[in-house]
């Protein structure tokens, strides 16, 4: 098989792979450059920095066969799919030849597992340690790690990998066995923890070799099992707090030829995907915990037609509104339409005036759905308005689609 063939079938089987941001990694150019990359090109994905860079990432499997036959996936053992399987040498090459070319900024990547965890493990390590040892490769790794691979194994790929992941595949344990039996939920878990500690054991000692100093992340797979969103924001609330992971990535199942009967026929629709960024956004930054977002009741699941934060806000209208002049910051998060930097903006500007309405109108701000929840000098909007009408004026129903091209 040529390797372009190899490439296609390789770089199309990891688009399913959710997890290949960049943030947290030093800041890098091409070729001394300062280029970003080339927009076109087979296996060329793009990702994020904290500064707002968009970066380019190679982002291939090793190879689709796999060991396991888990039901969900698409490469599975049973899986009837074009298989491909690149050497060491074919990644190394294409990933120098890539980035020679100014097409990419680093490589993601993956891999089906082929004989044993550890054998394949060891085949992306030495990708990893060829690129930076032999080809002095100075551009962003992240490697899929595998997580039954043996101690030794994980504590190498961190030496030459920024950042690492390991998939906990589905929301709950429950899910896991019955559609990946193979996978171990305690494996995963464990192996989470070896990368902790190498992590923050690296950060702790200044003359400590570096240990991915981008961090650990995960990705899990919403819509395949009957989990709700409030089991899927626990399972990321907990992962965050005992593993220290920079980012839970959630995926929407689809659907795959010769699916199981065990995996429901229709994927979920992909504003649930959105919703549940916007919800691990707010655990994250704005200090919310799982039972805010997420209350018992209405089946755990968040509201499709508006945003999580809205929703609380609404659902919280004696916390409102917010005297912009004398509200903590903490209090502030909490307004449906400001998010961290315009409350940090409004903050340095109420230490020298009082603040009226046209203070939002000049922040860019959506006045509209920050209006009802605030209060200024010159501005008091109504508490007594009904639920429904408030909800309307600030959440209006999306257009239909005009049939007629209207």
């Amino acid at each position: 098989m040529q390797l372009t063939e190899k490439l296609t079938i390789l770089a199309d089987a990891a688009k399913y792979d959710a997890s290949c941001s960049s943030s947290g990694g030093a800041k890098r150019d091409s070729r001394g450059t300062g280029g970003i990359g080339s927009n076109e090109g087979t296996g060329i994905c793009h990702a994020y920095a904290p500064d707002g860079r968009c970066i380019s990432l190679l982002k291939i499997l090793l190879t689709n066969f796999c060991i396991y036959d888990c039901a969900y996936c698409i490469n599975r053992r049973s899986s009837n799919v074009q298989r491909a399987r690149f050497g060491v040498d074919e990644v190394v090459r294409l990933t120098m030849d890539f980035y020679r070319r100014n097409y990419i900024e680093g490589l993601f990547l993956s891999s089906g597992i082929i004989r044993s965890g550890d054998y394949t493990m060891e085949m992306l390590v030495e990708v990893a340690r060829r690129l930076r040892v032999e080809e002095r490769f100075g551009g962003y790794i992240h490697l899929k790690t595998i997580p039954d691979a043996s101690p030794e194994l994980l504590a190498a790929a961190g030496r030459w990998a920024d950042r690492l992941s390991i998939n906990v595949e589905l929301p709950t344990e429950g899910g896991l066995k019955a559609l990946a039996p193979e996978k171990d939920a305690q494996d995963i878990r464990r192996s989470m923890g070896r990368l902790r500690l190498g992590i923050e054991e690296a950060k702790a000692e200044k003359k400590a070799p570096r240990f991915a100093p981008a961090g650990q992340s995960t990705q899990m797979i919403i819509g395949a099992d009957p989990a709700s969103d409030r089991d899927v924001l626990e399972t990321s609330s907990t992962l965050y707090a005992s593993y220290g992971l920079k980012r839970v990535y959630f995926s929407a199942f689809s659907p795959i030829p010769d699916a199981s009967r065990a995996l429901p026929l229709r994927p979920p629709p992909l504003m649930r995907e959105h919703r549940l960024y916007q919800a691990d956004w707010l655990m994250r930054f704005y200090g919310f915990d799982v039972g805010e977002i997420a209350p018992a009741g209405n089946d755990g699941m968040l509201d499709l037609d508006i945003d999580p934060k809205l929703a609380w806000a609404l659902r919280h209208r004696e916390q409102f509104p917010v005297d912009l002049d004398t509200a903590p910051r903490e209090l502030l998060l909490r307004v449906p339409g400001l998010g961290v930097k315009t409350v940090r903006r409004l903050l340095a500007m109420r230490r020298h005036r009082r603040l009226r309405y046209a203070d939002l109108v000049k922040l860019g701000v959506s006045v509209t759905k920050v209006a009802p929840f605030v209060s200024t000098l010159d501005h008091r909007p109504r508490a007594d308005v009904d639920g429904a009408v408030l909800r309307a004026a600030v959440a209006p129903p999306p257009k239909q689609p005009d049939l007629f091209g209207h």
